[in-house]
């Protein structure tokens, strides 16, 4: 099976993590991904073409300059001929809304993924809104979580189109830094907490800087690092001098080496005002790290309290610093949480689960698009369809 993969990427977060593993997997096991990713003008994020193209996946650039680009509508096209791809697969509202006028009049299997919308403007409202609207000419509508479908029901997609497909991980790429869990720290070394998100109003940083503030009350000592980034940079860096902690907190942005950043953590900490199934806390449980969490979108599911983590109110910032002194005091707790998150990890959010889940939505949605009476494979070239 070929598939081919849509994104418009504003970094190394969660889509792009979904990507890279799906495309993994799927390929150890004989089918063959591709990667259509666009280069907006004049901020490319070119981070996920790149490290795909490092572990020898095919990615291509669709170039897009501002909001409306019938070139992107023609590469997109172009991309589906070119790869000769049985399912065109889009993560996120532009991806969605290209692919949708870019091959509407064909009999393409269409699937899109749902990781989350984030209605936090007027203009993302607005793309939010015309997201879930194409998203009803699609085959499948994937939701990351239960809270996302019923977004997507309440929008009008079809229930007899969505699947709910839990994300997975890769965790061979975190068995080191589990190991450098066990292994501990020395007795005079400064605990460090840690969290991991774009840095932007729904993941709540503000938030999490506030416990800091509190936390350093306490345990002076503690060391603090935020790592991602994005467009409330500057705003974050002016509330870390308000709150007099710059010494203590460190904004490190991107990184690639994410299995030893989990591996430099005590704590890690989700301060999230709205989620689905975030992909950095599955990594910090396969890194064996204890967490706090807020219990928002899926998370409770993912964090069971006082047994894989410890979960607390959402936009409460002295609760989020309560959790954090909680395990900063308490080792054993820390390395038992810790054990129990790589186990469930282990058990339940691996990559080849997600790729099955994956593939037999794919497999529904070509079966979905055969014509009635042939039952042949959709037609790939479709430079004839309607423009």
């Amino acid at each position: 099976m070929k598939i081919l993969h849509i994104i418009s990427s504003g970094g190394m977060y969660g889509a792009e993590a979904v990507i890279l593993n799906l495309a993994h997997t799927l390929q150890h096991e004989s089918h063959r991904c591709a990667l259509g990713v666009f280069s907006n003008s004049p901020n490319p994020n070119l981070q996920l073409h790149e490290t795909a193209v490092r572990k020898g996946i095919d990615s291509q650039l669709i170039p897009c300059r501002g909001q409306v680009d019938r070139a992107a509508i023609a590469r997109i096209r172009e991309l589906v001929n070119q790869t000769k791809a049985d399912v065109i697969h889009a993560h996120g509202y532009k991806a969605d809304i290209y692919t949708c006028f870019a091959l509407r009049g064909t009999n393409l299997p269409l699937v899109s993924t749902c990781h989350t919308w984030y209605d936090t403007d007027m203009f993302v409202s607005f793309y939010g809104m015309l997201d879930r609207y194409v998203l009803r000419k699609f085959t499948r509508v994937v939701a990351v979580s239960d809270e996302v479908k019923q977004r997507l029901l309440k929008a009008g997609v079809h229930e007899g189109k969505i699947r709910v497909v839990r994300n997975g991980i890769d965790l061979s790429s975190f068995d080191g830094a589990a190991s450098a869990r066990r292994e501990g720290r020395k007795p005079d070394h400064a605990l460090v907490v840690g969290l991991v998100g774009r840095l932007a109003w729904e993941k709540g940083i503000d938030l999490f800087l506030e416990a800091v503030a509190e936390v350093l009350v306490e345990i002076p000592e503690t060391r603090f690092k935020v790592i991602g980034d994005g467009p409330d940079r500057e705003k974050l860096e002016c509330l870390i001098d308000a709150l007099k902690i710059r010494e203590c907190v460190n904004l490190i942005g991107r990184r690639e080496d994410m299995a030893s950043q989990y591996a430099s953590l005590d704590v890690l900490v989700s301060s999230s005002r709205q989620e689905g199934l975030p992909i950095a806390l599955l990594e910090g449980m396969a890194s064996g790290l204890a967490l706090v969490a807020t219990a928002v979108g899926d998370v409770p599911k993912l964090i069971v309290d006082g047994r894989t983590g410890l979960l607390v109110p959402g936009q409460n910032s002295g609760a989020l610093a309560a959790g954090i002194m909680e395990l900063l005091h308490n080792p054993e707790k820390r390395k038992r949480l810790g054990l129990a998150a790589r186990e469930l990890i282990e058990e339940e959010y691996s990559a080849a689960r997600m790729t099955a889940d994956y593939l037999r939505i794919y497999k529904e949605a070509i079966a979905a698009t055969m014509p009635s009476r042939g039952g042949s494979k959709p037609a790939a070239n479709i430079h004839g369809c309607a423009k």
